[in-house]
């Protein structure tokens, strides 16, 4: 009798630890917050808008917090069953929470100093020391949710490794410098490589030119409006039908779109291919009439155009006035200090990034 009362006990024991492990180990059951399928969530099926208010990340002292927290929206709305459009701007958070009070967006991402004194805004937990989600402060519903989000990912491996890809140095001379060897030379190593491939391109060549153009910031502006990895134009991504340049992998995919025609125009003017790339560079920067400009004033100068050095050493004249009475230039006079710059730079950026990664 006694055996069988002991027995009993296990079997309740052990039905009672399961129905707990049912109901509290997440993600196990259909409604689950963390998967964002509970039947109360406030996100599923919404088209949300978002706005990354985090400063120029290119001269930031945190790391790639715009890209690290774009990616975590993007894995929000994964989870919640929902879609974000989200929007970087590295100017100031003033007008967006006028936006966000009035409803015409329903999240940001803002620095912790911009809490003080917005008791009408709710402010979720920190994503990391220097970011936090806001919402209006008549959304309780959805920070609760959002704050619940935040608490369950970054338990994960997931998130950590997430933190480790955006937070760490990027500048390729300093690693290099201190002879660091490394397959990781950016955050979106496995896009650049899928568009260098299209573009036919070393994929690491594409990584200096990213670099040179926005540090791997997605939140990089210039001041003539472009944006993004690539520093692309809205019209230049209109041309190859981009409309999203916040979003990296659109952002790479307008830019090497660019590089591939610029590269078709001196392809078949015969050059070795390394000279071919510093010309596809040097149109980047200052366009195919300028570089056409340029190879014909050094044809008229007798030096070889599908030499790089050869024009390059011959742009400085192109500053002079007297290049407005010069038959073979179009498009008149042509500092082209910046250019000459701008393909230097990339290429010591490549030859830091090969010492970093000598392996293609």
């Amino acid at each position: 009798m006694m055996k069988l009362r002991e027995d009993t006990a296990k079997i309740l024991r052990c039905s009672v630890l399961t129905v707990i492990m049912a109901f509290t180990a997440p993600g196990l059951f259909e409604g689950s917050k963390t998967s964002g399928g509970a039947r109360d969530n406030a996100f599923t099926d919404k088209e949300l808008t978002c706005v990354i208010i985090l400063g120029d990340d290119m001269r930031g002292a945190h790391g790639l917090e715009s890209g690290f927290c774009y990616e975590l929206l993007e894995k929000f709305a994964q989870d919640n069953r929902c879609t974000i459009t989200t929007l970087v701007d590295g100017k100031g958070a003033c007008g967006w929470l006028d936006s966000l009070r009035a409803g015409r967006v329903d999240m940001l991402v803002l620095h912790p100093d911009v809490h003080t004194g917005l008791e009408d805004i709710n402010f979720s937990h920190r994503i990391t020391h220097c970011s936090s989600w806001a919402t209006a402060a008549d959304n309780v519903r959805e920070i609760r949710q959002i704050n619940n989000w935040i608490s369950n990912v970054r338990a994960s491996e997931e998130y950590l490794h997430l933190h480790d890809r955006y937070f760490r140095t990027f500048d390729p001379h300093k690693r290099a410098g201190r002879g660091e060897i490394s397959e990781i030379i950016s955050p979106y190593d496995d896009l650049i490589k899928k568009h260098a491939s299209e573009l036919g391109w070393d994929w690491r060549m594409l990584a200096a030119v990213v670099y040179q153009e926005s540090k791997f910031s997605i939140s990089s502006r210039s001041h003539r409006g472009a944006s993004g990895l690539m520093q692309v134009m809205p019209h230049t991504a209109a041309y190859y039908k981009v409309s999203d340049l916040t979003n990296p992998d659109q952002n790479l995919l307008a830019g090497t779109s660019h590089l591939k025609r610029l590269q078709k125009i001196f392809s078949k003017c015969g050059m070795e291919e390394g000279e071919l790339i510093k010309f596809t560079l040097a149109a980047y920067n200052a366009g195919e009439g300028r570089v056409r400009d340029c190879r014909n004033f050094a044809a008229s100068r007798q030096a070889d155009t599908n030499v790089w050095d050869e024009v390059a050493g011959l742009i400085p004249l192109m500053r002079e006035d007297s290049i407005l009475e010069d038959e073979s230039v179009r498009l008149g006079k042509f500092n082209g200090e910046e250019t000459l710059e701008y393909v230097d730079s990339v290429m010591s950026h490549y030859e830091a990034i090969c010492r970093i990664c000598p392996q293609t």
